[in-house]
């Protein structure tokens, strides 16, 4: 019998790392699941809700951890609650694996075996299991909705007796998961939207969404994607061409989304002061790489900062506010890669370390950080 603990998250964390749906489904693996009181309440999944799926409700975190021998949970958890699990128990969660790499090492230390969902293969067995974009499909979304609302204009083109109200043109700064949902979303609310992306798969992506595709094209443009779909780091000479660009782009400009990530380096300079200074006031930028450092220079993380007129937003957790939303997904998420973890037949911890996913994933193991990117960080 598999014990699968859930805490409560910290208080600027609304997703919990279960739903009733995914209860029941490890419920019906075998497994024990242990929520502790509250866990799932900012987003609405009462206890009741969870107990009557099958969960069994604890009344402190210390208690759903006692003997567990899996912790599933959304951040990173505290080393007090991981030296509470059974020795060699595995905690599953988004471990932020380059933040604070001491914390991580102490982590690791205490024998736990660490996977960290962020490093998800991007493989097509492992798409169900894909943590990054289930959450950055969100928050791409809620960027758009956020933006409209604090614009204080209407979005979509009016014919009136008294007159034509314009659409709002709005421009997607990078288009992966998060920027491919930001565009259609501002598409269905009737804008005239634009996007770049330095990936040159990026383009036929754009433009079947109905947006117009803006990029320097050149040789560099066309080798600029790893083999994991990730953007590369551009050159000094492409940068200061795609800049300039983007900046006679920029300032005809109502709405930015900004939404460019390379996992383990700080969020790439998108938009410089002189490009917010040359919008027009009542312009609305909207940075998702605020938690990184932010796309645009003037980003104060978890604050809308007012720049002569441009209010430039700097979101931490936007997936968070539609934590109903977001919850389902993570936990569904978390299912699929556990199912893997699981032997159905004898209903115990069955785990295969060769296999692709599992040796993605792995952060540490017997008290040692293992995986290649981490090498040497303790």
């Amino acid at each position: 019998m598999v014990t699968i603990a859930v805490t409560a998250e910290p208080a600027d964390e609304p997703r919990v790392a279960v739903s009733p749906e995914t209860v029941k489904k490890l419920a019906a693996l075998g497994a024990t699941v242990k929520v502790e009181s509250g866990a799932g309440s900012r987003s609405r999944f009462s206890d009741e809700t969870l107990r009557a799926a099958g969960a069994e409700i604890a009344a402190t975190a210390a208690e759903a951890l006692q003997g567990a021998d899996i912790l599933l949970s959304v951040r990173r958890p505290a080393e007090v609650d991981v030296a509470a699990l059974k020795p060699g128990a595995l905690v599953i969660a988004m471990l932020d694996p380059y933040g604070d790499k001491a914390a991580l090492a102490n982590l690791a230390a205490s024998k736990a075996s660490l996977f960290s969902m962020e490093f998800m293969p991007r493989i097509t067995r492992a798409q169900s299991m894909d943590v990054l974009s289930s959450q950055a499909n969100l928050a791409g979304y809620k960027a758009v909705v956020d933006a409209a609302a604090m614009f204080q204009q209407a979005m979509p083109m009016m014919m009136t007796a008294a007159g034509t109200v314009p659409a709002a043109k709005v421009f997607i700064m990078g288009a992966g998961v998060a920027g491919l949902q930001a565009i259609a979303t501002a598409r269905r609310l009737g804008a005239q939207v634009s996007a770049t992306d330095v990936r040159p798969a990026a383009k036929e992506q754009v433009a079947s969404l109905g947006a117009k595709f803006i990029a320097v094209e050149d040789d560099e443009f066309k080798q600029a994607q790893t083999a994991a779909g990730y953007a590369k780091p551009m050159s000094a000479e492409y940068q200061a061409k795609q800049a300039e660009l983007v900046a006679n782009h920029i300032k005809n400009q109502d709405i930015v989304v900004t939404t460019a990530l390379i996992p383990g380096r700080p969020a790439p300079r998108l938009i410089t002061r002189a490009m917010v200074e040359s919008m027009k006031p009542g312009s609305i930028i909207v940075d998702l790489a605020a938690e990184r450092g932010g796309n645009c220079e003037l980003t104060t993380p978890g604050e809308i900062v007012d720049h002569g007129g441009v209010r430039i937003y700097g979101p931490l957790n936007l997936a968070g506010d539609l934590a109903i939303n977001a919850s389902s997904l993570y936990a569904k998420n978390l299912y699929a890669f556990l199912e893997t973890l699981i032997d159905k037949k004898e209903k115990t911890l069955a785990i295969n370390w060769d296999d692709e996913i599992v040796k993605g994933t792995l952060l540490a193991r017997d008290g040692a950080l293992v995986h290649p990117s981490l090498q040497g960080a303790a």
